[in-house]
């Protein structure tokens, strides 16, 4: 590693205000972040919306909404029946009367403080927050369930290339990196030079849709994410993408064995030219490996500093983190 580690902001700083909102995007460029990380999804008219999932009954105020009450369905998600409310069955016109409200309430309480004070934002209204940010900001730009979407008829290669043609970003700008749980379309976006960097976000015991979709259509096996992270399966993504984003578990539980296997991973990355992200940095005991709780109850905070530098040990590139200020307090 030649440069020091990002601090990515996990959907912005979502430790302190409800995730994807403004107060979360510009809290995280006080706290010192070096880049942001939204979630996009598709409106029904081909808006690129920033949510953590398409499906927003968890995430904002749409199951209050008398006007809305006939749009709840259930629905297949990558594989996955899901019943609430779909940013694919709302125009943009109509998401923007919604609020945004704490995803984990129960474990982060104070965050409801902000509940309803936040409208759902646009990608194009982060792309003006990040030009407007003072000493420059990336973007790490996740993609949502690319198979599913297509399969409705959109396109992120077109939504993101019209968003940044409109905010008069250069489709390869430097400061944009995009990512997905889905390698085809990152393959695809980096050919077509949408991004400066391309990123597939694996995780433990963990098959990607794409891989799941493919593989059921050759008839053969699929691959799962830790059999990808093989030597062999490094190998491959090398000269295809420009790096990984992995689940902490994937690299790291707690033991030193398991620290010098994660930095064998990292390392053998390295040496095939692809970088290292890992996700994502929360200081509460619900998220910690057992071996870094405390005896207080889930949404407190445990050993969350001695967690942290176990992982900047492992020699990442950069890290996700709800709360970036503590991690900005311990990156090396």
């Amino acid at each position: 590693m030649t440069a020091r580690p990002l601090v990515i902001a996990h959907r912005g700083a979502s430790g302190y205000h409800p995730e994807h909102t403004l107060g979360a995007y510009e809290l995280a460029i006080q706290l010192g972040s070096d880049a942001i990380e939204p979630d996009l999804v598709v409106s029904k008219d081909g808006v690129l919306i920033i949510r953590h999932e398409n499906e927003i009954s968890g995430t904002t105020n749409v199951a209050e909404k008398p006007e809305f009450a006939d749009r709840m369905t259930t629905k297949v998600v990558d594989g996955e029946e899901l019943t609430g409310w779909f940013t694919e069955d709302f125009t943009w016109a109509e998401l923007s009367t919604l609020m945004c409200r704490e995803r984990l309430p129960e474990l982060r309480p104070a965050n409801r403080e902000h509940d309803d004070k936040h409208g759902i934002l646009r990608f194009i209204d982060l792309l003006e927050i990040a030009d407007e940010a003072p000493g420059g900001l990336s973007l790490v730009v996740e993609l949502k369930h690319p198979t599913y979407f297509a399969g409705l008829g959109y396109s992120f290669e077109a939504l993101l290339t019209q968003d940044l043609f409109l905010a008069g970003w250069r489709t390869d700008d430097p400061r944009l990196i995009i990512e997905s749980f889905e390698k085809s379309i990152m393959v695809r976006l980096r050919e077509l030079g949408i991004g400066s960097q391309h990123f597939y976000i694996m995780d433990n015991l963990h098959t990607a849709f794409d891989e799941l979709v493919w593989a059921r259509s050759e008839g053969v096996p699929s691959i799962s994410n830790n059999d990808e992270l093989s030597d062999a399966g490094l190998e491959a993504f090398a000269g295809r993408l420009d790096g990984l984003a992995l689940a902490s578990s994937l690299l790291f539980d707690g033991t030193e064995e398991e620290l010098k296997n994660g930095q064998a991973i990292v390392q053998k990355a390295h040496d095939l030219g692809l970088k290292i992200f890992t996700w994502t940095l929360r200081p509460e005991n619900e998220f910690l490996p057992p071996m870094f709780r405390t005896a207080e109850g889930p949404g407190s905070r445990g050993n969350w500093q001695d967690f942290y530098e176990m992982i900047w040990k492992l020699g990442v590139d950069g890290a996700f983190a709800d709360h970036p200020d503590l991690a900005v307090r311990t990156r090396p």
